[in-house]
C-alpha cells in the first residue's frame, strides 16, 4: 500500500504523516506498540501522575490522549473504510483530557487502555479490503483517507512518545 498523498489529509496532519517514513504502515504500527509498551511499563506510577513544567499534561494524560486519538482516528477509518461518508466532527483533545480524568487511574490501566485501542486498530486495518484503504470522507471539515488515518495514528503516537522520552531525560 503506497504512502498517502498530501491531498488525502488536512495540512495539519502532515506533521504526523511525515514522522512515518516506512512504506508499509502496518508493521510500523505493530512494532510501535511493542516499543511503546516496553517504554511506558518502565515508568513508575508515581512519576506518571506528575506534571513537569513547561508541559501541561501528566504522563497519564498524554498516554490517555494517545488512546483517545487511537479511538477517534480508528473510528474515522472504520466509517470511511466501510464506505460511510457521513461527515464526522472534530474532537477537542483538551475537553477529552479533562473529562477522562486519567490521573485518577493507575498508570498501568492507562497503558493497558492504549494497548487495547491499538490492538483493535491493528486488527481493523489488517482486515480492511484493499479498496477500503483509498476511501475517504469528511472529518472536522476536511477530507481524509483511510490510508492517511493509519499513518496519522502512528505519527501521532510517535510525536507524543518523543516528548515523553525527553521528559524523563530532561
Amino acid at each position: 500500500m503506497p504512502r498517502p498523498d498530501p491531498t488525502e489529509y488536512a495540512g495539519f496532519f502532515g506533521r504526523y504523516v511525515d514522522l512515518v517514513p516506512e512504506a508499509d504502515v502496518l508493521p510500523a504500527m505493530a512494532a510501535q506498540l511493542d516499543d511503546l509498551l516496553a517504554f511506558l511499563r518502565a515508568v513508575p506510577d508515581a512519576s506518571a501522575g506528575v506534571c513537569h513544567p513547561p508541559y501541561t499534561w501528566t504522563f497519564k494524560e498524554v498516554v490517555g490522549h494517545v488512546a483517545d486519538g487511537e479511538r477517534v482516528f480508528g473510528c474515522r477509518a472504520l466509517r470511511f473504510g466501510r464506505a460511510d461518508a457521513t461527515p464526522l466532527p472534530a474532537f477537542d483533545e483538551n475537553v477529552f483530557a479533562v473529562a477522562a480524568e486519567y490521573n485518577r487511574l493507575p498508570f498501568a490501566d492507562v497503558v493497558s487502555e492504549f494497548e487495547a485501542a491499538r490492538r483493535s486498530n491493528l486488527w481493523m486495518f489488517r482486515n480492511m479490503p484493499e479498496a477500503a484503504w483509498t476511501r475517504s470522507g469528511p472529518a472536522a471539515d476536511n477530507r481524509v483517507s483511510v490510508r492517511a488515518l493509519a499513518y496519522i495514528i502512528v505519527g501521532h503516537a510517535r510525536h507524543h512518545a518523543v516528548i515523553l522520552r525527553k521528559r524523563l531525560v530532561g
